[in-house]
């Protein structure tokens, strides 16, 4: 690995949206896969509320996190591993997509399921008689938040083989304590 640009590091708000983002994607997946372990009534609503919540606060922070990608964000150079320079950013655009496709899908879920809203309003259902197409979004949100955590973890993998296997300090570029 080339380690000339293993030095870099990003800038503060860049390494805080990562994490940000990562916090919000474990957790909306954990919670996610307890909604139904939840009682029935206050209990699943406070969780499924809470789920769409933070749901809502993860496509506030991708928002963000894009348009400082794409205007005033530091952008470092590959690590230099060649062919593995482009599988990193193949799996960085596909981890925007999954996130923008779970974050829509989330949104249509709600949508179609309809719900209540930590008891104090409700989104009313599209089609309260739509079984099939309830069920369907929701597979395909579950879907998409699973191979979102898939890839996710494929590239927190990637960062620790850098770490403690090649040892070029590809990690240290987005970990806050660098600094």
């Amino acid at each position: 690995p080339d380690t000339e640009h293993s030095f870099l590091i990003y800038d503060r708000r860049t390494i805080f949206l990562h994490w940000l983002t990562a916090a919000f994607v474990i957790s909306l997946w954990a919670l996610g896969q307890a909604i139904d372990w939840f009682p029935r009534g206050d209990p699943r609503v406070f969780a499924r509320s809470t789920h769409v919540a933070l749901g809502i606060a993860l496509a506030i922070v991708l928002m963000t996190r894009l348009r400082w990608r794409f205007a005033g964000g530091v952008h470092l150079p590959a690590a230099g591993l060649g062919p593995l320079d482009k599988l990193a950013t193949i799996a960085h655009w596909l981890l925007y997509a999954l996130l923008i496709a779970t974050i829509a899908l989330g949104i249509a879920n709600t949508w179609v399921r309809g719900d209540t809203i930590f008891n104090l309003f409700k989104i009313p259902p599209f089609n309260a008689n739509d079984k099939s197409l309830r069920e369907t979004v929701e597979d395909w949100h579950e879907l998409a938040a699973n191979a979102l955590l898939t890839v996710a973890f494929v590239h927190a993998a990637a960062a620790l083989v850098h770490h403690f296997v090649w040892k070029d300090k590809v990690l240290q570029r987005m970990l806050p304590a660098r600094r």
